[in-house]
Order: C-alpha cells, then sequence, then structure tokens
C-alpha cells in the first residue's frame, strides 16, 4: 500500500486524508494542536467543492441553501443596493467550521492515522520518499500546514509568504431568531455580512481597515442598520483576525514529493468566500489524477498544472474585491454602489427575456 504523510489537520489536511485514503493510500496525519478539531466560525461551501465532498464520500452537507427572505447588498442606513437574486448569484452552504470538519473526519477509516501534537521540524526527500523530523517516512508528503506554512517555508526559503492585506475581520455565531435572508452591507472602509447556517444560527463577519496587530472591538458596526448589532450584542464569542494573503506570483505546488495544498499554497482573502472550497477542490483533483496513473511524478505534475493557474486567479480576484469593499473614498463608494445597483438591473431584464 502507497503511505502519504498530511501535514496539518484543518479542513484541506483532513480531505486530503479522506482523499488519499480512498486512492488506497496509508494515510499520517500530522496535526500540531494537542487536539484534532477546527477553529474559527462559518464558512461557504459552493457547489462545485460540495461536488468534490459528495465524491469523497462526505455526507450530511446539502446541495443547496434554500434563502427564503431578502438577501443582497446593502448602505450602513439599511437601503438595498442590489438584490442577490438580481445578480443571479447561487448560492452556497453555510456551515460552521468545527460541523464540516466533523462530518469530514467522520470518513476516517483504518487507513488514516492521526498524531496530535506533533511539530514538524524538518522535511527532507530523496527519490524514493519523504521524511519529517528524522523519522517519519512515507512515499508522498501533503502540506496542508496554512498560511504560514513550515513546510512550504523549507522549499522556498526565499518566498515572501503572507501579506498583510490591510483590514482586519470579526467573527461570530449568534443564535437569535430574525426573519432577514442576509447578505453584505458595504460602508467607507467598513463591511459586514451574515448568512443562516444550515443549524439555523447565524455566521456574521465584519472587516475594517487598521494596522497590522491592532486589537479592537466591531464597534463601529452598532450605527448601522438592523439587524447588525443584534447579531454582535448576540454572540458568545467575537474572534478578530488580521487578514492576510499569500504574495503573487505562487510558488509551485509540487517540489519532488511534496505537495502543497490549501491555504499553504494559495492562501486568499475572504472577500470570495472560496478560501476552504479551494483546500477542497485541491484534495478531490490530487486524488482524481493520482487514480490516472501510477507514475507519482506525472499525476503530481498533473495536479500543479491544474491548480496553480485556477487559485492565483481566484487569489487576484479575492484581493480586487477587497480593496473595492475597502475602499474609504467617498467618491468611488458611490460609484462603486451605483455600479452594483445598474449591473443588478441589467442581469434582471435579461433573465426576464
Amino acid at each position: 500500500m502507497s503511505t502519504a504523510i498530511v501535514v496539518g489537520a484543518g479542513i484541506g489536511g483532513v480531505i486530503a486524508a479522506v482523499a488519499l485514503q480512498r486512492r488506497g493510500w496509508q494515510v499520517t496525519v500530522l496535526e500540531r494542536a494537542p487536539e484534532l478539531g477546527e477553529v474559527g466560525a462559518g464558512i461557504s461551501v459552493w457547489p462545485s467543492a460540495v461536488a468534490v465532498l459528495e465524491e469523497l464520500g462526505v455526507k450530511g452537507v446539502e446541495k443547496a441553501s434554500v434563502q427564503a427572505k431578502p438577501a443582497g447588498m446593502r448602505k450602513p442606513d439599511g437601503r438595498w443596493v442590489v438584490g442577490a437574486a438580481d445578480l443571479g448569484m447561487e448560492l452556497p452552504v453555510m456551515i460552521h467550521r468545527a460541523q464540516l470538519h466533523d462530518l469530514i473526519t467522520a470518513e476516517f477509516g483504518p487507513a488514516v492515522t492521526v498524531r496530535t501534537g506533533y511539530d514538524v521540524r524538518t522535511v527532507t526527500q530523496d527519490v524514493d520518499g519523504v521524511t519529517v523530523n528524522g523519522e517519519l517516512r512515507a512515499e508522498l508528503l501533503v502540506a496542508a500546514d496554512g498560511i504560514r506554512s513550515v513546510v512550504r517555508g523549507a522549499l522556498y526559503p526565499q518566498y515572501a509568504g503572507p501579506r498583510y492585506s490591510g483590514f482586519t475581520a470579526y467573527r461570530g455565531i449568534a443564535d437569535v431568531d430574525l426573519d432577514d435572508g442576509g447578505g453584505e452591507t458595504w460602508g467607507r472602509g467598513q463591511l459586514f455580512g451574515f448568512a443562516r447556517l444550515i443549524d439555523g444560527r447565524f455566521y456574521w463577519y465584519g472587516t475594517a481597515n487598521r494596522p497590522a496587530g491592532t486589537k479592537s472591538e466591531p464597534t463601529v458596526f452598532e450605527s448601522w442598520h438592523d439587524p447588525l448589532p443584534r447579531l454582535i450584542a448576540g454572540s458568545e464569542k467575537i474572534l478578530q483576525n488580521d487578514i492576510y494573503d499569500l504574495t503573487l506570483p505562487l510558488v509551485p505546488f509540487v517540489q519532488g514529493r511534496v505537495v502543497l495544498l490549501g491555504d499553504a499554497a494559495h492562501a486568499m482573502t475572504p472577500n470570495l468566500g472560496r478560501g476552504a472550497c479551494s483546500a477542497i477542490e485541491d484534495a478531490g483533483a490530487l486524488a482524481r489524477h493520482l487514480g490516472r496513473t501510477s507514475d507519482l511524478s506525472a499525476a503530481l505534475t498533473a495536479y500543479d498544472a491544474e491548480r496553480r493557474p485556477a487559485t492565483t486567479k481566484l487569489v487576484k480576484r479575492s484581493r480586487s474585491v477587497g480593496r473595492l469593499g475597502q475602499t474609504e473614498n467617498p467618491v468611488l463608494c458611490t460609484i462603486r454602489d451605483a455600479l452594483f445597483a445598474v449591473g443588478g438591473k441589467l442581469v434582471a431584464l435579461r433573465a426576464r427575456r
């Protein structure tokens, strides 16, 4: 049986383990944290990623999200800019990170071994395999150890790595009773969005332009339209994280027998809601290419050729949307909102033909 080591047990790492298991590999997952689990708030799982999860046997993630109430883009005073229906948007499934993580790890079988509390310090490789910390060896290593990947740093020590976006993010889960479909509200240098999770609670996020490392509270949104203040007040815990993505151009996702996956390969800002989805799609692509040929080098080359261009585009687009959403220039904000409104009307007119 072929052997693989997966470094990191976040969403990307555990779905990579499931994907390799499905291809008949023996997998060892190495996680630095003392316990297996996922922290954070909600994430959006778009239809393409839902399809990969279903293909890999992960059960419990609905194919579609039914939006019963109005949703779209608003101004801080509550006035609508454009509705999601007018933009013809496909809708993701909203799910808590921990819930998705549990659904994926539920598919672990005897072929997957998890070692927690394990700190990866060194990675070496030769023509026959990869060695971690001079003691663990496998034919393949999948680095899913996040934006500050130790493995990527060892492979590409000259790479600049994470780049600060210029804004911080607040996130929370609110257990409140709302008659609102959610969406996003764009202000000047601030943005707020929320959506109902599969379990009925609401996931919300807010962003604000801040210097890196500045600790703050989401007080700027207290004067924004209902129900935004209620969502914040109804959250037991509020997380704050400065937002980084990876410097472009991205490094190759493959070097010898080592593969980069998820944020270790292509961390992006959350503005498109595609970060976790891209990691899931990485795992699906890796499994697919490994299944098409017994030539490991050819399979990994095909993986890089597919995933690096696709995710490079997403990193660029997400960064651009972030800049648009976080602009503080009042003239640009007015133009931005007008363009969204006109675009929505054009899409709606085309749909009626």
